[in-house]
């Protein structure tokens, strides 16, 4: 019987949602709520009912004007004689419809429907590619947007070949900024997202990250950084693909270049590379590298640095683990 009426209590769609809501208004008034709804609650909760409704249509209306705009690219040259005096005020346009998607898109409800409607087809296919930086950036966006927590959305994107097209623009387009959210949407198609997964490597993804590390784009590194050390975090497997790369010596002449916070997740993944990987122990011994003077001296930079403590707890961990009791190990291995 308790079930039941545990049952009962549990709405299952927005009627249910707002007549609870209603009961539970009544309920603070007192006794008030055992009596029957008055013709006017009645009228006040058709209302609401109206609006909610109204706005959910609204919403998926908004959607398919924005469509409507960014499809305009689309239109032929012979239908777009004539209008090239209003090209700047059509980007305008473009624009304010990916960031309105994008809004709009962080309810997931909301991503849903863009992918039904046909919207991330657009995005990919058209958008990625325009020629106006401020488009391609804002369709990097609207697709991490979507992404985000959302594997239905993320397979779909990953099967009409989003990955490739999103690394790309993160290695090699002209605009820092759409590297920028390239790479972020990239993050929100592969972290704990195994087919995703699967497609970065294929596409060699690490190489990307290896060389946006060592961009002169400041948030590019450190993004790029964060996603290296997030993706062999979550997994070890990786560790011998990008050792394979030489990717310990890369980080460690990243670490070498003038002192950055990016820095911090660097450390990271070498600290990643190096536990339980005799290969990543290795690498990192190698006195051609000279790590060890290395991370004495950026120790020695760090210290009383409140705002660089996990830094500096990376590299004392790091040089723990490959050079405290170097001498022992070498002297067993040489027995």
């Amino acid at each position: 019987m308790a079930e039941d009426r545990q049952n009962r209590r549990h709405p299952h769609n927005l009627q249910g949602v707002l007549q609870l809501a209603v009961e539970a208004g009544s309920a603070s008034e007192g006794p008030a709520s055992l009596e029957p709804l008055s013709q006017e609650r009645k009228e006040w909760l058709r209302g609401a009912l109206a609006e909610v409704c109204k706005g959910q249509m609204d919403e998926v209306e908004q959607m398919r004007q924005c469509l409507t705009v960014l499809r305009k690219d689309g239109m032929s040259v012979r239908e777009r004689e004539g209008e090239e005096e209003r090209e700047e005020e059509d980007e305008d346009e473009r624009e304010s419809a990916l960031e309105l998607l994008s809004e709009l898109c962080e309810n997931l409800d909301n991503a849903r429907d863009l992918m039904v409607l046909g919207g991330l087809e657009l995005c990919v296919s058209q958008c990625l590619c325009h020629a106006q930086s401020g488009v391609r950036w804002r369709a990097a966006q609207l697709i991490a947007s979507c992404a985000q927590n959302m594997p239905e959305v993320q397979f779909h994107l990953l099967s009409m070949g989003a990955l490739p097209k999103l690394l790309q623009l993160t290695d090699s387009d002209p605009h820092p900024t759409v590297r920028v959210k390239a790479l972020y949407a990239v993050s929100c198609l592969v972290r704990e997202q195994e087919a995703g997964l699967r497609a970065f490597l294929s596409h060699d993804g690490f190489s990307v990250l290896m060389r946006g590390m060592q961009s002169d784009n400041e948030k590019l590194r450190t993004k790029s950084a964060f996603l290296l050390l997030n993706l062999l975090t979550a997994h070890p497997e990786q560790k011998d693909t990008v050792l394979s790369m030489g990717m310990a010596q890369q980080l460690v002449s990243v670490v070498r270049t003038p002192h950055s916070p990016f820095h911090e997740h660097v450390l990271g993944a070498l600290c990643c590379l190096v536990e339980d990987c005799p290969q990543g122990l290795r690498d990192c011994r190698s006195p051609s590298l000279g790590l060890e003077e290395l991370l004495k001296q950026r120790a020695k930079e760090l210290q009383g640095k409140d705002e660089s403590q996990e830094e500096l707890d990376f590299c004392e961990r790091l040089r723990a683990m490959c050079f405290r009791g170097q001498q022992s190990d070498d002297n067993g291995m040489d027995r």
